[in-house]
């Protein structure tokens, strides 16, 4: 692709911020309750976000190259979990103590935002077969937030941090990407690959108008959102310090464009959204990951475009 302007690359992201905004919107004036919270979630992650893995997957031509499918899994889980270990490190350096939010801040902050943001970004900017080696990557974030991350986060066992892992998204990735290695795409039947493709469209838009929802509680509490070390220091390290190390990776990696690319996008994302709800069920502190969020979002908002745009010129 050419390379974009930075206003052009800020119009293309805000389509994205803005349904995470209609989903707070709607959670205020009762349309999206929390009661749907549970059921609409099982749906875009158990059926819909497969179905987008096939549609990604299947006839995807990078998905092919022995290097896509060996790197891109380990830099997920290499870029995630030195992510985490580097957050628990600068949380010291910020006088976070544990037991009072520095293993949350690492948490939080060193898990970049891996699932519908860069998703939405990655075929937009780069199409479909970048797509697909970023749902490959993904599967390495994955293993890296259930070992690393989790054992970081509370203590819990290895073993149980890799079941984690056997779960739909996964196992609709393990089969479309032998479907794509023997060539199966061809004999899929035309009214199964539109109801594939129908259900794919669903499942970004749908899981940002959740994201939004879920955030809308405690954008309730505006006051509460922020507190300089959590807030500024995570934006200091997901927004400034990590993405020119990430950057820097792309460049002297011999990996195939595609996945240079995902490592482009991935350099620029905020924190992700999910450790809110991984912080409450495993006894970390809810607030802190919502900080980190909320800060490293709004800056993202602003400062993706630039990194962005600096990968395109750099690593391309």
């Amino acid at each position: 692709m050419d390379l974009q302007g930075y206003w052009g690359l800020l119009l293309m992201i805000v389509p994205v911020f803005a349904m995470i905004g209609i989903g707070v919107v709607l959670r205020r004036v009762g349309w999206l309750t929390t009661e749907a919270d549970a059921s609409l979630l099982k749906l875009v992650v158990n059926f819909l976000y497969p179905c987008l893995i096939f549609q990604s997957v299947l006839g995807n031509p990078a998905l092919r190259n022995p290097a896509n499918l060996l790197l891109a899994p380990v830099v997920g889980f290499v870029t995630m979990a030195a992510g985490i270990l580097a957050a628990l490190w600068f949380g010291k350096l910020l006088g976070l103590s544990i037991g009072h939010g520095r293993r949350t801040f690492a948490f939080a902050t060193g898990i970049y935002n891996y699932g519908y943001i860069p998703i939405a970004l990655m075929g937009a900017i780069f199409g479909r077969e970048s797509l697909g080696v970023l749902l490959l990557h993904n599967v390495g974030c994955e293993a890296a937030i259930w070992t690393v991350g989790i054992l970081i986060l509370s203590g819990l066992s290895l073993r149980e941090g890799w079941r984690k892992l056997v779960n739909p998204p996964v196992c609709a990735l393990l089969l479309a990407l032998v479907l794509n290695l023997i060539g199966a795409q061809d004999h899929v039947p035309g009214v199964a690959g539109e109801l594939i493709d129908m259900s794919a469209a669903c499942a970004i838009p749908m899981g940002l108008l959740l994201i939004g929802a879920n955030l809308a509680e405690y954008l309730a509490r505006p006051s509460t959102l922020f507190e300089p070390r959590v807030s500024i220091g995570s934006c200091a390290l997901r927004l400034g310090l990590l993405p020119p190390l990430f950057l820097l990776l792309a460049m002297v990696l011999p990996a195939p464009p595609e996945l240079k690319r995902v490592m482009i996008v991935q350099a620029a994302m905020p924190a992700g959204i999910m450790p809110i709800v991984i912080a409450k069920h495993y006894g970390g502190q809810p607030l802190v990951a919502v900080r980190v969020v909320v800060a490293t979002t709004v800056i993202g908002l602003l400062v993706i475009p630039l990194w962005l745009h600096a990968g395109q010129a750099w690593v391309e």
